[in-house]
C-alpha cells in the first residue's frame, strides 16, 4: 500500500464531498431533522390523558373525590352530562376513559361500602393501562384523605416506594432519543457510503481510477475514511443536540462513544459500500440502503419494541442487526454510564458483523469493468 497515493485518493474523496451538496445534507442537516422529528413524535409518556366524569351523585363525598381526580396532573378531566354523551365522546376518540360516579355514592360511602365505575378506550391497551393506574392512584389518594378527615386514617397492607434506576425521572426521551441517534446514525451512514462508488460509474471517472496502479485497498480505504470522518461528526453533531438542546443526560465517557461508534460506523459504511458496488447506480443503492438500513434498524433495534416481546424468529433475526448493538450500547451509555459485561459483548458483536460487511465489500470489488 502506497500511503501517498491513499491521502491523494482521500484528498480527491474529500473534494469531492465539499462539493457536492447532497453529502453535506445527509451528514449535517438530515441528522438534526430525524433526531427533532423522532425525538419528540415518538414519545411513551402518557400526560394529560383525557379522563370523562360523570358524576350522578351530589353528596359531599363525590365531591371530594371529583375535586381529587381534577387535581391530578396527569389527567385532563372533562365533566360529563349523561352516559349517552360518555358513550359518543368515548367511541369518536375525545376521551380515553370515563370515571362514573353513581347516584347514591355518598350516602353508601358513609354505610362503609362504596365504588365507582371506570370505563377504558381498550382500542389502546398501554393507554387504558396508564388510566386505570392513574384513576386507580386518585382513588387510594381520596380514601387516605376521607380516613383523615374521619380520624380513621386508611393505612394500606403494603407501602410501595418507587425508585426509578438509571432514569429517575421516568422521562421516555432518556430511552427513546439515544435509541434516536442509532438510527439516524444508520441512515446516514448506508446513505453516505452506498453512492461513492455508484457515483463513480455512473460519471464513467470508474474507468479512469481502473487505468492507475491504485491498488484495491486504497480504492476501498479512500471511500470509507472521509465519509468515517464525517460520520463521526454527525455523531459529535447528534450528542451535542441531544444532551444540550434535548436535555437528555449522558453518563459515559466519550472516548467509549467515540469506539463503538467508530465499530459501528464499520458496519454502517461497509453494508453501503457493499451496496453501491453491487449496485452500480445511485438511486437503485440509496434505495437498498434505506430498504436494508433503515426499516429494519427502526423495527427490530429495540429502539421503540421490545425484542423480549418479539416472536422467536424475530429475536435471532436481530442478532444479524449491526443497529440492535449500537442502540443498546447508546442508552447504556447515556442512562446508566458504563456497564463492562454488556458493552463489551455489543463491541464483540460489532467487530464480528463489520468484519463480515467490509468483507463482502474487499470479495465484491475487482479491478476490472466486469
Amino acid at each position: 500500500m502506497n500511503l501517498r497515493r491513499l491521502a491523494a485518493l482521500c484528498r480527491k474523496e474529500s473534494y469531492q464531498i465539499v462539493r457536492d451538496p447532497s453529502s453535506i445534507l445527509i451528514a449535517f442537516i438530515l441528522p438534526v431533522a430525524l433526531l427533532f422529528i423522532l425525538g419528540y413524535a415518538v414519545n411513551l409518556d402518557s400526560a394529560h390523558i383525557r379522563l370523562g366524569l360523570l358524576r350522578e351523585d351530589g353528596g359531599g363525598a363525590a365531591q371530594r373525590l371529583a375535586a381529587t381526580l381534577y387535581a391530578t396532573p396527569a389527567l385532563d378531566v372533562q365533566p360529563l352530562r349523561s352516559r349517552p354523551e360518555m358513550e359518543e365522546k368515548l367511541a369518536h376518540g375525545k376521551i380515553r376513559g370515563a370515571v362514573v360516579i353513581r347516584e347514591g355514592f355518598s350516602r353508601d360511602w358513609i354505610a362503609g361500602r362504596g365504588a365507582v365505575q371506570l370505563l377504558t378506550d381498550g382500542a389502546e391497551p398501554n393507554t387504558a393501562n396508564f388510566v386505570a393506574a392513574y384513576v386507580q392512584g386518585a382513588w387510594l389518594r381520596w380514601q387516605q384523605a376521607e380516613g383523615d378527615e374521619r380520624a380513621h386514617p386508611i393505612t394500606p397492607a403494603i407501602d410501595i416506594r418507587q425508585r426509578f434506576w438509571f432514569n429517575p425521572s421516568a422521562e421516555s426521551p432518556n430511552f427513546l432519543v439515544p435509541g434516536t441517534i442509532a438510527i439516524v446514525m444508520t441512515i446516514v451512514g448506508a446513505l453516505l457510503s452506498s453512492l461513492v462508488v455508484a457515483r463513480e460509474w455512473e460519471r464513467g471517472t470508474m474507468e479512469a481510477l481502473l487505468a492507475t496502479p491504485v491498488s484495491r485497498a486504497e480504492l476501498l480505504l479512500s471511500k470509507i475514511l472521509p465519509y468515517y470522518a464525517l460520520g463521526i461528526a454527525a455523531m459529535l453533531l447528534c450528542l451535542i443536540v441531544a444532551v444540550f438542546v434535548m436535555r437528555v443526560p449522558f453518563r459515559g465517557p466519550l472516548w467509549l462513544l467515540w469506539l463503538m461508534s467508530s465499530l459501528f460506523l464499520a458496519n454502517a459504511l461497509g453494508m453501503g459500500l457493499f451496496l453501491s458496488t453491487v449496485m452500480r447506480t445511485q438511486f437503485d443503492a440509496a434505495q437498498a440502503a434505506l430498504t436494508a438500513g433503515y426499516l429494519p434498524a427502526l423495527m427490530l433495534s429495540g429502539f421503540v419494541f421490545e425484542i423480549s416481546s418479539m416472536p422467536a424468529p424475530l429475536q435471532w433475526l436481530t442478532r444479524i442487526l449491526p443497529a440492535r448493538y449500537f442502540a443498546s450500547t447508546l442508552q447504556t451509555l447515556f442512562q446508566a454510564g458504563v456497564i463492562p459485561s454488556l458493552l463489551w459483548f455489543n463491541a464483540a458483536s460489532l467487530i464480528l458483523l463489520g468484519a463480515f460487511w467490509l468483507g463482502q465489500t474487499v470479495r465484491k470489488t475487482r479491478r476490472t469493468l466486469d
